[in-house]
C-alpha cells in the first residue's frame, strides 16, 4: 500500500503581466518520499513551489492546495512554515555577517523571560548541526564557511522550524561533487525519518539516483509523473518529457575550423586580494586559437575563476607579474575598459550578482557593456537600443514577450542568454564563459552550446570554465587543467576522459598534450 498523500495541488494557475506561468497544474506528493520536479527553464517549477510555500499568497493564484488532508490557504511564508513547509531557495537566505547560530534561529529565536535564550539556542544548534553533518563552531560567521556548508546551515534552519515538507530549489547547483554527494545522502536519511522532500534540479543523474517520483512540467503545465520504483526512468526518459522530443545528442554537431594562435598568456601570477601571502595564480600560461573552444577544468577553489577575472582587467586579486599577447603584440589589461577595448569579454559564473543588474530591463542590460555603440552625442538612442536588444531576443531565442521586460522576471536560462547578448554586443575576439550552463536545463544548455559553436565559427576564441567534465569533453577542442592556482596540463579533445582530467586536476605536476 502506497504512503498517504501529504500534499496535493489541484488546477494551480498563476499569471504575471503578459505571461501565464502556470496553467492548471496538478501535483501529488506522498509522505516520506523524495519527489523531483523537472522541466526546462521557464517551465514553472520555482513558481509552483513559491505558491505552495506562501511566497505567492492565496488570492494571487487560482486552484486548491490540500496539505495533510485539509485545504490550506497560506497568506505568506510564515503561515506555511507554521504548517511545517520550508523552502530553501537557490539563492541562500543567510546573513553573511551573522554566526551559524544566529542564522539558524533568525526570526525564530528561543525565548526566555522576554529575551533571547542564547544558551538554549546554542544547545539546540549543536543538535541540528549534528543532524545535518555540519562540523563547525556555531559561533563561526556564515561568510567564513563554504557554500556547501552554507547549504547545510539552511537545512538546519529548516529543521529548527520542525519541517515536515522540505523544498529545495537547485540545492547542488553551486556545490562540488563531494558536497553534492553529502546532500543527497542527507535526503536519504531524511526519507528514513519520514521527512518529505521536493527537489528541483537540472542535474538529472542526481534525480535518477535520489527521487522516488518525478513530475515533469513543460510550458507551465503538468506533463506527467513518473514512478521511479516502477522502472524505466532514466535521464533520457526525463529529457524526453521535458523537451517533448528525443534529444539524440547533448551537444550540437560541429566541424571545427581552427586557425592560428591569436591570444597567449605567459607566467601570469596574482596574489589573493586579502591574504597577500597566498598566490591564486602561479606562473600560469595558455593559448587560444581563432575558431577554437578551450576548456578549463579544476576542482572548486582551484583558481580557474581567479585566473579569468584577473585577466579581465585585473578584476580580482593583486597582479604580480606576467604577460598577455594578442596577435603577437603584448597588451596591457589594467582595467575592465582596457579589456573590452582589446576585445575581451567575461561572462561571470554569478549572473545575478555580477552579470546582471536585476533592476534593469532586457534592452538596458543588452547594451550595458558598451552603450556608446547605440549613443548619439553621448545620449543613448532608445530606438536603436530597442532594435539591438530585439535582434538578440530573436537570435538567441530569449523567451519573453518584449525586451521591456525586467531581467529579474526571466528564467535562469533566459537570464544567461541576456548576459551572453550583453557581451556579444561588444563584438569580442575572446569570450570567457565561467560556468555558462550552471543551473539551467538540458534544452537551454543545448542552445547555449549552439551559441558557443556559432561564435567559434565566426573566428572568435571561446574559453569555457566548467565544473562538469562531460560538458568540457563534449564541447571543447582542448582542455587545460588547473590545481592550486597552477595550470597543470593540456589535453586534446580526442584524448580527454574524466579519469585523465581528474588526475591532472589533483596534481601540480605539469603534463602536455600527447
Amino acid at each position: 500500500m502506497p504512503p498517504p498523500v501529504l500534499l496535493e495541488m489541484r488546477g494551480i494557475t498563476k499569471t504575471f503581466p503578459g505571461v501565464k506561468a502556470l496553467a492548471d497544474v496538478d501535483l501529488v506528493v506522498r509522505t516520506g518520499e523524495v519527489h523531483a520536479i523537472c522541466g526546462e527553464n521557464g517551465a514553472g517549477k520555482s513558481t509552483l513551489m513559491k505558491v505552495v510555500s506562501g511566497v505567492y499568497p492565496y488570492g494571487s493564484y487560482s486552484g486548491d492546495i490540500v496539505y495533510d488532508g485539509a485545504e490550506v490557504r497560506f497568506d505568506g511564508i510564515r503561515a506555511s512554515e507554521r504548517a511545517g513547509i520550508v523552502i530553501i531557495h537557490q539563492e541562500l537566505a543567510l546573513v553573511p555577517g551573522m554566526s551559524i547560530t544566529e542564522n539558524v534561529f533568525l526570526g525564530n529565536e528561543p525565548r526566555r523571560r522576554g529575551g533571547i535564550d542564547w544558551k538554549q539556542a546554542r544547545r539546540r544548534v549543536l543538535e541540528l548541526m549534528a543532524q545535518v553533518g555540519l562540523d563547525e563552531d556555531p559561533d563561526t560567521l556564515v561568510k567564513d564557511i563554504g557554500v556547501g556548508k552554507q547549504q547545510l546551515v539552511e537545512i538546519a534552519k529548516a529543521f529548527a522550524k520542525d519541517v515536515r515538507l522540505l523544498i529545495l530549489d537547485e540545492p547542488t547547483a553551486a556545490l562540488n561533487e563531494a558536497d553534492s554527494r553529502h546532500l543527497l545522502d542527507l535526503l536519504r536519511g531524511f526519507r528514513r525519518q519520514g521527512v518529505t522532500s521536493i527537489i528541483i534540479s537540472h542535474k538529472l543523474n542526481e534525480i535518477e539516483a535520489i527521487a522516488d517520483s518525478v513530475t515533469i512540467l513543460r510550458d507551465g503545465r503538468t506533463i506527467e509523473t513518473l514512478d521511479v520504483a516502477a522502472g524505466g526512468v532514466d535521464e533520457d526518459r526525463i529529457v524526453r518529457g521535458m523537451v517533448g522530443r528525443e534529444l539524440n545528442s547533448r551537444f550540437p554537431e560541429r566541424t571545427p575550423d581552427i586557425g592560428e594562435v591569436f591570444f597567449e598568456v605567459r607566467d601570469w601570477t596574482v596574489r589573493h586580494p586579502v591574504s597577500a601571502e597566498r598566490l591564486v595564480c602561479k606562473n600560469s600560461g595558455f593559448t587560444v586559437r581563432r575558431g577554437e573552444v578551450v576548456g578549463f577544468a579544476g576542482l572548486m577553489g582551484a583558481g580557474r575563476t581567479e585566473l579569468a577575472m584577473s585577466l579581465f582587467g585585473r578584476s580580482y586579486g593583486v597582479w604580480q607579474g606576467g604577460h598577455v599577447y594578442k596577435d603577437g603584440e603584448e597588451i596591457h589589461l589594467k582595467s575592465v575598459s582596457d579589456a573590452i577595448r582589446h576585445g575581451l569579454a567575461y561572462v561571470s559564473e554569478d549572473r545575478k550578482a555580477i552579470g546582471l543588474n536585476l533592476l534593469d530591463d532586457i534592452k538596458t542590460s543588452v547594451v550595458a557593456a558598451k552603450p556608446s555603440k547605440v549613443a548619439r552625442h553621448g545620449i543613448v538612442d532608445r530606438v536603436a537600443e530597442h532594435r539591438v536588444a530585439d535582434g538578440y531576443r530573436g537570435e538567441l531565442r530569449i523567451k519573453t514577450p518584449t525586451v521591456d521586460e525586467g531581467v529579474a522576471r526571466l528564467s535562469g536560462g533566459n537570464q544567461q542568454k541576456v548576459v551572453l547578448a550583453k557581451w556579444m554586443f561588444t563584438d569580442p575576439d575572446l569570450l570567457i564563459l565561467d560556468e555558462p550552463t550552471r543551473g539551467i536545463d538540458v534544452g537551454a544548455k543545448f542552445e547555449i552550446y549552439g551559441i558557443i559553436h556559432r561564435l567559434a565559427a565566426q573566428g572568435k576564441g571561446v574559453v569555457v570554465i566548467s565544473s562538469e567534465l562531460p560538458e568540457l569533453i563534449g564541447l571543447c577542442d582542448r582542455i587545460y587543467t588547473v590545481f592550486e592556482g597552477t595550470v597543470t596540463g593540456e589535453v586534446a579533445r580526442a584524448d580527454a576522459d574524466p579519469e585523465r582530467l581528474m588526475k591532472q586536476m589533483t596534481t601540480t605536476k605539469k603534463k602536455s598534450m600527447s
